[in-house]
């Protein structure tokens, strides 16, 4: 049994691990750490896990050693204690985009601020199995992955990985997120009365996430827009990219059959009749999978390229446990079985 450990356990990726975890057949969890909810039952934070365990939260200076060690805090915070969270676990994955980016000089330009530990960027394996999954298999840190730059990476990944943009020109990525992608902590947007029914783009361009999608596709120029919408859960990116017009369906169909058939978290939605003939996140709530799916008109070369995910789950903390699974050589899909509900 490998023994885990959470540090930042009451935020909604916390929840997913504790959720994920509790249910891994060969992972007992140690500690959950929160500072805020100190010495209160895990379930009275995630009372969707009433039943499934006793465990209280401890504080985060009382950690102890352990075999794999999650860190599910806020953006800025891993990077400043990572020397003492290494000699407490021999294995780290880390959820926030700490060690996303390889560069130092990149995280500072999309982050603001220099980086607190930069000798430790190279060591960390950015955390997306379909991109990485030797690597993640020969590494003891982890990154985490962003939710939006999951989804763009995603849809893009069989016209790149076949060879059939060009990686030059410019891809538009239209993202559409649900209100969990702010976090468990309140803010005037997340109100109810301002966030019911709505459609509001928060991010027109330079979203930090473009930089992971840059780095990882090795996409010149992409531009991510990014939009509010009236959902909780889900995150829906839609690439437009021009292709060359002598590249025919048959090709792409390839492409993407190769991409899903490698990957036992993606599917390919693409059906000729149906209420879901095109990938929908609201059907991943809860799920690892990502629902690959594009449209092709031939006669201009315009591709629209689609990735629906749960962003919690492939987004954020199913990746996390994923890559874990690879990590310490189970079965890529143990624990992430769960396809989804139907209806919701």
């Amino acid at each position: 049994m490998i023994r885990a450990s959470i540090v930042g356990g009451s935020g909604y990726t916390g929840g997913e691990l504790l959720r994920l975890l509790l249910g891994h057949p060969e992972v007992e969890i140690m500690q959950a750490t929160s500072q805020k909810h100190l010495g209160e039952y895990v379930y009275q934070t995630h009372p969707n896990l009433r039943k499934q365990t006793s465990l209280k939260f401890s504080a985060p200076d009382d950690l102890e050693p352990c075999d794999v060690l999650f860190l599910a805090m806020p953006h800025g915070k891993a990077q400043h204690h990572i020397n003492q969270y290494a000699a407490l676990a021999e294995a780290i994955m880390d959820l926030s985009a700490d060690f996303r980016l390889q560069d130092p000089e990149t995280y500072k330009k999309w982050y603001g601020a220099a980086h607190a530990a930069p000798h430790w960027l190279d060591k960390f394996v950015y955390g997306l199995p379909e991109l990485h999954r030797d690597e993640i298999k020969h590494t003891k840190y982890i990154s985490g992955v962003g939710c939006n730059a999951t989804a763009c990476n995603l849809a893009m990944l069989p016209l790149v990985k076949a060879g059939l943009v060009n990686l030059g020109q410019p891809v538009i990525f239209e993202i559409k997120v649900g209100s969990s992608e702010g976090g468990a902590s309140v803010n005037p947007g997340s109100h109810h009365p301002e966030r019911s029914g709505v459609v509001r783009t928060f991010s027109s361009f330079g979203h930090r996430h473009t930089a992971e999608v840059i780095q990882e596709l090795n996409l010149q120029k992409p531009a991510l827009t990014i939009s509010s919408i009236d959902l909780v859960r889900g995150a829906l990116a839609t690439a437009h990219v021009i292709i060359d017009t002598h590249i025919t369906k048959k090709e792409l169909w390839k492409a993407y059959r190769a991409v899903v058939n490698e990957n036992p978290c993606l599917r390919l939605v693409k059906e000729r009749r149906g209420v879901y003939r095109v990938p929908e996140p609201k059907i991943l709530a809860g799920s690892n999978y990502a629902d690959l799916g594009f449209e092709w008109d031939a006669a201009n070369g315009h591709l629209v390229a689609m990735c629906a995910i749960d962003n919690l789950m492939k987004g954020a903390s199913g990746s996390a446990v994923q890559s874990m699974n690879l990590m310490c050589g189970f079965d890529e899909m143990m624990g992430l079985s769960f396809p989804g509900l139907h209806p919701i």
